[in-house]
């Protein structure tokens, strides 16, 4: 059952009313509200059953969603009384300072608004199986990854051309007769802040993954061209350990001759590093991150 927070209905009355001449309907914006918290269960839900073991993460995620949105509601009803629009008030002694004061916290607004909804896409990614580096074909996953979410980011912005010219979805190439009914009920459920099938957040949180998962395959490609390096106990400066990072494991590993004592142990598990039988080697994952974690740990040896 999803969780709702309160929405401060006299707060969005008046909010309506500094805005709009049409009449306010009981409870409006707490049932515009709760058909947002109910789509972000329902693909909550979704997940679950597709992935039982991130059910709590879930949980966690669709509550915090509903919270997050609440306090934004309520925050918005606040900024919306604070000047009334010219329709409501007259052109006679506007108060202009006060509408530019207003219009800066809208932005800030559609700002937060838009974190907010990344939420939505946690929850919606939660036990997706992750791109492994060490996996022999993660460039040519990334790959297709890239191009598919670029072609659903073509998709999504010409739809939106094509409802912002037409004013309708119907005979829209870009999508099926099915996607369309499905976008349509969507719109119909007051889903989207803004009169298009797909809202700002959406084209923009899309873009990002895009170049999160560019930024990731440019490293992945520049690690794996330079192949496994190793460096031996001279170059490390330390008798019977040598440091390998392996591009086919994507691992950087640490090699001891013998079983490191227990201070080294507890030294090499607190800088992220595990015991791989494989390998006979302490490792983690190989990147800036972890070829940082490599030298805190030789610093530290060396000191004694």
């Amino acid at each position: 059952m999803p969780k709702y927070y309160t929405i401060n209905e006299s707060a969005a009355r008046s909010a309506h009313d500094a805005n709009s001449m049409r009449d306010y309907h009981n409870n409006e914006k707490t049932n515009e509200y709760r058909a947002y918290v109910d789509k972000a269960y329902e693909i909550g839900e979704a997940r679950k059953k597709k992935y039982p073991d991130e059910a709590d993460r879930i949980d966690y995620l669709c509550d915090k969603y509903a919270r997050k949105l609440a306090e934004w509601y309520n925050e918005h009803f606040r900024v919306e009384a604070m000047c009334p629009s010219i329709l409501i008030s007259g052109a006679g002694n506007f108060p202009v300072h006060k509408k530019e004061k207003q219009n800066s916290r809208r932005e800030t607004l559609r700002q937060k608004w838009n974190d907010i909804q990344k939420i939505v896409d946690r929850i919606a990614s939660c036990g997706t199986d992750a791109i492994k580096s060490n996996d022999a074909r993660a460039i040519e996953k990334l790959e297709l990854k890239i191009e598919k979410l670029t072609e659903e980011q073509e998709m999504m912005k010409a739809v939106n051309a094509y409802y912002r010219k037409n004013k309708t979805l119907d005979g829209c190439p870009a999508l099926t007769e099915e996607e369309i009914e499905k976008i349509k009920e969507e719109m119909a459920k007051g889903w989207n802040i803004e009169d298009k099938p797909f809202p700002g957040w959406a084209l923009s949180n899309n873009n990002a993954n895009i170049r999160r998962l560019k930024e990731r395959l440019d490293k992945l490609k520049t690690i794996k061209e330079a192949g496994t390096q190793e460096h031996s106990e001279d170059e490390v400066g330390i008798e019977g350990l040598k440091i390998v990072e392996n591009t086919e494991a994507m691992r950087i590993q640490l090699i001891f001759d013998d079983k490191p004592d227990d201070k080294t142990r507890e030294l090499l598990k607190r800088n992220g590093f595990r015991w791989s039988p494989r390998f006979t080697a302490w490792q983690r994952n190989l990147n800036e991150n972890g070829k940082w974690a490599a030298r805190r740990v030789i610093e530290e040896l060396k000191k004694g």
